[in-house]
C-alpha cells in the first residue's frame, strides 16, 4: 500500500504563498512540487496525487512535469544526490569516466541509492555547463566542475564527514554580464 502524506495548516498557508505569485493554479505546479519534495523527500506518485489536489490540477499534468525535470525524484533519494552530466560535451570530456568511477567507489549503478541512504547516482543529460566538463551536480544547486577522480574522492570524503565541501559557481560569461 502507498503511503499516504498530507500537507498540515502551515504547509498550506505556505503553499497558498507560492499560489499568489501567479495568474493562475497550475503556473504553480513547479514550485509547489518543489515544496513537496523538501518536506517528503521525493515526488513520488503518492506525493503527485497530494499536490494535484492541492492545486485542483491534473495528475496527468503533474506526471508530465515530474517526469520532464530532473531535479524531481519519483522514489526515496540519498541525502546527497550526484547528478552526473553524460552529454555530449561532458561524454567526450570524460563524464562517463567520471560516473563509471563514482559507480565503483560507491558500490551503485546510475538510478540507485547506497544502502545507508548517503548518496544517489543519476547520470543526466546537460546541465548547461560545457564550458567546465565533464562535472556534477550535487542535490540540485552545487558544482563540481572539470572532474577528476581527486576531485570525485576529495568530493565524497566531504560529504561522508558531513562537511561542506568547495563547490564552484558556473560564472556567467563576461560578456552576458555586461548586457
Amino acid at each position: 500500500m502507498a503511503e499516504t502524506y498530507t500537507f498540515d495548516a502551515k504547509d498550506l498557508a505556505e503553499i497558498k504563498k507560492l499560489i499568489e505569485k501567479y495568474p493562475e493554479k497550475q503556473a504553480a505546479v513547479l514550485p509547489v512540487l518543489w515544496y513537496a519534495q523538501d518536506k517528503f523527500g521525493h515526488s513520488d506518485p503518492s506525493v503527485q496525487k497530494l499536490v494535484s489536489e492541492t492545486l485542483d490540477v491534473p495528475e496527468a499534468h503533474i506526471r508530465g512535469v515530474v517526469s520532464f525535470y530532473t531535479q524531481y525524484y519519483e522514489k526515496p533519494i540519498g541525502r546527497n544526490v550526484l547528478d552526473v552530466c553524460t552529454c555530449l560535451s561532458c561524454h567526450v570530456s570524460g563524464g562517463y569516466d567520471m560516473l563509471h568511477y563514482l559507480e565503483e567507489r560507491l558500490g551503485i549503478k546510475a538510478g540507485e541509492t547506497t544502502p545507508d541512504g548517503e548518496f544517489s547516482l543519476q547520470s543526466v543529460e546537460c546541465l548547461g555547463a560545457c564550458g567546465y566538463a565533464p562535472m556534477l551536480q550535487v542535490t540540485n544547486d552545487k558544482f563540481v566542475n572539470h572532474l577528476t577522480r581527486e576531485k570525485i574522492d576529495k568530493l565524497l570524503e566531504d560529504l561522508r564527514a558531513g562537511k561542506e565541501p568547495e563547490f564552484e559557481s558556473n560564472p556567467m560569461p563576461q560578456h552576458q554580464k555586461e548586457s
